[in-house]
């Protein structure tokens, strides 16, 4: 067992908290719902980035390469000034929502380069301009330029020319989980010396300035030099610092004076570090040594192509003696360990650009862990609100008064979406449980808790509005992390347990308040799908009547195949879950039989075009299918699930039971695939799709002139460029147009485009569906890839092809370039910039070029799975797979 196994072992027996000090700082608490407390609701505005370096925040914090404790009461992060800058670099700046052409946009570079999964290493830079940072220029030149322009980006500026501009390593390395190291590593990459002010800042979240009677804590100067922090809870925690700084001192409290003309409570604020470095304003710091934030201030002058070096030990011991042999023995042991972690979770198979990728992909996903504090009822009363007067409503969040949110979440992105997603998350844990199952495993089970999901049952979406309605990929996501143990023969059947009977309650919600007329179609608003309808899906219809969505209605058919799969699992160790099999195959071919009905007020499937369309229901009755080719129509191959039949073995009994309910619905045999008819190694299946439809939905899916793109599948049909979908209603035309990059459309914000692009968490949907379905028809079944082509492929060399084209988004091709980056020079050229990975929100249907977040390693994280699941399994292990599903290698996608 490897050092990190042993750290993961203990954090999870409660021997050692090995989880206690990591990652947890957002890397933007401005702009946020929780800080917001204007009276319109507009977040961006209330609470800007100019704003952020003197005003305090009332839920959490935020920084550069930050580091807390799991309750966020002490932070630390680096703080930069290269002696230009108009501001001290305390935080990332990017363009807000209505600032960037785009939607909101962050104009920094910084790279996650390493974390082990108890943070006992990892790595960062940050790259920090020598030249002035150009935040007028950033935020001018974007607003002068429409949808239709690529953004201005900090490379255009031009303020990396030359390479004068600073690399700014920073790792950390516990010695014990209350010893940490710090090493900063400045590299000047210019021609010429230059000088950079070095900030390492230690400071307490404000929790006194809220709660009167809420004791303050301190910093305090120590000879050494040292910090001694002061805390109720944390008790006493010391930290080293190497060499000379200067020590200073100030309060993380609001400078009123400057943001409202206001007197201060206190003559030290939070922007005293700004005053006193840039400003030169002695007084702004606290001369007697105290305070509830501090830094240690370094000058360094660091030579053309030179470096220079910075430690610091932050621990709970006495202050001095932190530095020494030691420190350095300790560093390159927790190096050493990570090495020997990733060895046996990155495959062997991998080339070395392979491993850089999903090496870089995982310590994005681990580095995107934030504290997240909300408590709801409380913030509502704060806003004068009263969930049970409706006289008295809040901005948002009205009917979540029960949420009480103070946990480590998995972030999409800590800085363009520092809050949690529900359907995000679900994807995060895929790449997650490679390193850390435990951890996957609890970010599941916090959805679910009391203080999170609905009494209603609704799981809750993101903080700008709870209540909106994400795809049902929980019990999906459930499923594939207790595989994952089960596989070894450690089945956790209490964890499973516990989730389906919560996500029963899930289930229930869906049926009763997003199936309209008690048909078994559902509805749900725009599912994350943003810009890719004609309409905006959760709002009133400009035609009146409402749609039948046919991506929500195929989710819920996936839902339903989950929770059975679940029951199924149960029900092979305790016999009370036999009916509820019933019940949700039951639920399965309901949902089949309306989505696949026929006649004039026929289902979603079009049996023309061999494609699956949501329907608008019209105010006088009538039906219409908007002929949208789109990811809509692609979700209902996902709901598709392969078992082995150990459960009627176990009870021969429900044959019988099974028999029955199928000839109820005896019609749907001739619509879906035959539930009872078996495949390879005598599976079944359940599937929406019957063999030819199959075929017909794969022949469009892997058309390279629709679906099948060169980096994956795009999320609209190119069918589109010549033929786009228009639509009249009410004097206005509605108009849905191929787009290969980014959004022409305000709609859901602006930046979101799913109309062409690539996106990660639905390829990876597709690919486990072509798997379940090789499972089935085994390699018997060929089809044509891509379509046109001649080239005949099974169903697992389609989903390795499309797992193949995924990952070259990221990997250098025979050119020596990486899609990812597009026309970007620097980084397909630079020796210093050419091997840092990106992992965007979404990327070009045409090249692959990164677009949106440039920091979602939430859920494009999941290449790193896609990686590991195809470098790992073979067809003929699937093929050879006969355990049920939830313990099978299957899961693995």
């Amino acid at each position: 067992m490897v050092a990190e196994h042993s750290r993961l072992r203990q954090a999870r027996e409660g021997r050692a908290p090995w989880r206690k000090w990591g990652p947890y700082l957002s890397e933007r608490q401005w702009g946020t719902v929780r800080e917001d407390y204007s009276e319109s609701g507009d977040a961006w505005s209330y609470f800007s980035h100019d704003q952020a370096r003197s005003r305090a925040y009332r839920w959490g914090e935020d920084g550069l390469a930050g580091l807390s404790d799991d309750h966020q009461h002490l932070c630390f992060a680096l703080a930069l000034w290269n002696g230009r800058d108009p501001i001290l670099k305390e935080r990332l700046f990017g363009l807000t929502n209505s600032e960037g052409n785009h939607g909101e946009d962050v104009k920094e570079y910084y790279f996650y380069l390493d974390s082990t999964p108890t943070h006992s290493y990892m790595k960062y830079l940050y790259k920090y301009p020598q030249a002035a940072y150009p935040y007028e220029d950033l935020v001018r030149t974007n607003a002068g330029r429409g949808r239709g322009d690529y953004e201005y980006e900090l490379l255009d500026t031009g303020v990396f020319d030359g390479d004068r501009y600073f690399d700014v390593f920073v790792e950390y390395a516990k010695a014990s989980p209350e010893d940490i190291l710090v090493q900063i590593t400045v590299c000047n990459r210019g021609p010429e010396e230059a000088q950079l002010h070095l900030l390492p800042t230690l400071w307490f979240r404000n929790t006194w300035s809220w709660v009167a009677e809420r004791e303050r804590p301190q910093l305090r100067s120590a000879p050494g030099p040292a910090i001694v922090c002061s805390h109720q809870v944390l008790g006493t925690r010391v930290l080293d610092c190497e060499g000379a700084p200067t020590l200073l001192f100030t309060e993380n409290e609001t400078n009123a004076q400057r943001l409202f003309g206001a007197a201060n409570g206190s003559p030290f604020v939070k922007d005293g570090f700004h005053d006193y470095v840039v400003h030169g304003l002695r007084e702004a710091v606290n001369g007697q040594g105290k305070g509830t934030k501090a830094a240690a201030h370094y000058v360094l002058a660091v030579a053309a192509s030179g470096a220079r070096t910075v430690r610091l030990r932050l621990h709970d011991g006495a202050p001095g003696n932190a530095f020494g042999t030691g420190f350095e023995q300790i560093l390159q042991a927790r190096q050493r360990e990570a090495e020997e972690f990733y060895a046996g979770v990155i495959p062997p198979q991998l080339d070395a650009d392979q491993r850089n990728v999903m090496r870089q992909a995982l310590a994005g996903m681990l580095w995107g862990k934030q504290f997240y504090y909300y408590d709801v009822e409380g913030w509502l009363d704060q806003h004068g609100a009263d969930p049970f007067d409706p006289r008295r409503r809040g901005p948002r969040n009205g009917q979540w008064s029960h949420m009480f949110n103070a946990d480590v979440i998995s972030m999409p992105d800590k800085w363009e979406y520092p809050w949690y997603a529900a359907w995000d998350l679900a994807f995060h844990v895929l790449a997650l449980t490679l390193v850390d199952e435990d951890f996957g495993k609890e970010q599941l089970d916090l959805m679910l808790r009391a203080r999170y999901l609905h009494p209603n049952g609704q799981i809750p979406a993101y903080e700008w509005n709870f209540g909106d309605v994400n795809p049902p990929v929980h019990a999906w996501a459930t499923l594939f992390t207790y595989g994952l143990q089960a596989r070894r023969g450690e089945a956790d059947v209490q964890f499973l347990e516990e989730a389906f009977h919560k996500l029963s309650l899930n289930f229930a919600w869906w049926v009763n308040r997003k199936d309209r007329n008690g048909s078994n179609v559902f509805e749900g608003g725009f599912l994350g799908l943003d810009n890719i309808g004609v309409f905006d899906r959760s709002s009133p219809l400009p035609t009146g009547g409402y749609l039948e969505q046919a991506d929500g209605t195929a989710w819920m058919a996936l839902f339903s195949q989950n929770m059975l799969e679940i029951a199924i699992e149960l029900a092979l160790q305790r016999p009370a879950y036999v009916d509820m099999v019933i019940k949700y195959l039951h639920h399965f071919l309901l949902i089949g039989q309306s989505m696949l009905r026929t006649g004039a007020d026929g289902g979603m499937w079009d049996e023309e075009d061999g494609f699956f369309y949501d329907v608008l229901r019209l105010p006088d009755g009538r039906a219409q299918r908007l002929k949208v080719r789109s990811m809509v129509g692609l979700l209902p191959l996902c709901a598709v699930t392969v078992y082995d039949g150990k459960l009627a073995a176990r009870y021969p009994e429900l044959l019988g039971r099974l028999g029955r309910t199928l000839a109820d619905h005896a019609g749907l045999r001739s619509l879906i695939h035959d539930p009872m008819a078996t495949g390879h190694a005598g599976r079944h299946m359940a599937s929406l799709l019957d063999e030819g439809k199959l075929r017909r939905v794969l022949a469009r899916m892997l058309d390279e002139g629709e679906f099948f793109g060169p980096c994956g599948l795009r999320s609209l049909s190119r069918y589109h460029v010549a033929h786009p979908y228009v639509l009249n209603a009410g004097g206005r035309e509605y108009r849905v147009d191929y787009l290969p990059a980014e959004s022409d459309s305000g709609m859901f914000g602006g930046n979101s485009n799913w109309r062409g692009p690539v996106w990660m968490p639905v390829n990876m949907l597709v690919i486990r569906a072509l798997l379940q379905y090789y499972r089935y028809f085994g390699d018997g079944f060929r089809i044509e890839c891509p379509t046109g082509s001649g080239r005949q492929m099974t169903l697992y060399q389609v989903a390795e092809e499309l797992a193949r084209r995924l990952g070259s988004i990221f990997l250098r091709g025979a050119d020596g370039r990486r899609p990812v980056y597009g026309g970007t020079r620097k980084f397909q050229d630079d020796p210093h910039w050419r091997d840092l990975i990106l992992f965007y929100e979404y990327f070009h249907g045409e090249n692959g070029a990164g677009l949106g977040a440039s920091h979602q390693t939430g859920w494009t994280g999941i290449i790193a799975r896609t990686m590991h699941l195809f470098a790992t399994t073979s067809a003929e292990r699937i093929l050879a797979s006969g355990v049920p599903r939830p313990a099978s290698e299957l899961q693995a996608a």
